[in-house]
Protein backbone atom coordinates (compact mmCIF):
# COMPACT_ATOMS: atom_id res chain seq x y z
CA UNK A 1 0.00 0.00 0.00
CA UNK A 2 1.40 3.04 -0.54
CA UNK A 3 1.77 6.30 1.70
CA UNK A 4 -1.12 8.30 1.82
CA UNK A 5 -0.16 12.62 0.46
CA UNK A 6 -0.98 14.96 3.24
CA UNK A 7 -2.68 18.01 2.43
CA UNK A 8 0.59 20.98 2.04
CA UNK A 9 -1.73 23.58 2.98
CA UNK A 10 -2.74 22.14 5.98
CA UNK A 11 0.34 21.51 6.72
CA UNK A 12 1.40 25.01 7.29
CA UNK A 13 -1.47 25.76 9.04
CA UNK A 14 -2.04 23.48 11.85
CA UNK A 15 0.07 22.13 14.54
CA UNK A 16 -0.28 19.74 17.29
CA UNK A 17 -0.48 20.62 21.03
CA UNK A 18 0.59 18.52 23.80
CA UNK A 19 -2.91 17.31 24.38
CA UNK A 20 -3.12 16.18 20.49
CA UNK A 21 -5.53 19.14 19.93
CA UNK A 22 -4.97 21.09 16.83
CA UNK A 23 -3.74 24.70 17.12
CA UNK A 24 -3.70 27.29 14.13
CA UNK A 25 -3.28 31.34 13.93
CA UNK A 26 -5.89 33.06 12.67
CA UNK A 27 -6.07 34.67 8.77
CA UNK A 28 -7.17 39.01 8.18
CA UNK A 29 -3.71 39.92 10.83
CA UNK A 30 -1.26 40.32 7.59
CA UNK A 31 -1.90 43.74 5.86
CA UNK A 32 -3.71 46.34 5.59
CA UNK A 33 -4.13 46.65 8.97
CA UNK A 34 -4.87 50.22 9.40
CA UNK A 35 -8.41 49.84 8.32
CA UNK A 36 -9.22 47.11 10.81
CA UNK A 37 -10.17 47.90 14.13
CA UNK A 38 -7.94 47.55 17.49
CA UNK A 39 -10.75 45.26 18.62
CA UNK A 40 -10.47 43.63 15.53
CA UNK A 41 -6.46 43.08 15.57
CA UNK A 42 -6.60 41.78 19.50
CA UNK A 43 -8.88 39.07 18.95
CA UNK A 44 -6.63 37.71 16.03
CA UNK A 45 -3.28 38.20 18.36
CA UNK A 46 -1.67 34.61 19.07
CA UNK A 47 -2.62 31.04 18.33
CA UNK A 48 -6.12 29.22 18.54
CA UNK A 49 -7.35 26.13 19.30
CA UNK A 50 -9.34 24.29 16.46
CA UNK A 51 -12.87 23.45 17.38
CA UNK A 52 -13.74 19.33 18.48
CA UNK A 53 -15.95 18.98 15.90
CA UNK A 54 -13.00 19.66 12.79
CA UNK A 55 -10.88 16.96 14.83
CA UNK A 56 -11.73 14.35 11.94
CA UNK A 57 -11.47 16.54 8.81
CA UNK A 58 -7.43 17.63 9.96
CA UNK A 59 -6.90 14.36 10.76
CA UNK A 60 -7.52 13.15 7.84
CA UNK A 61 -5.75 16.07 5.56
CA UNK A 62 -2.69 15.17 8.01
CA UNK A 63 -2.51 11.68 8.36
CA UNK A 64 1.11 11.09 9.87
CA UNK A 65 1.30 13.87 12.75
Amino acid sequence: MPKMKSNSGAKKRFRRTGKGKWKFKRAYKNHILTHKTTKQKRRLRGTKIAADCHDEQIKQMLPYL
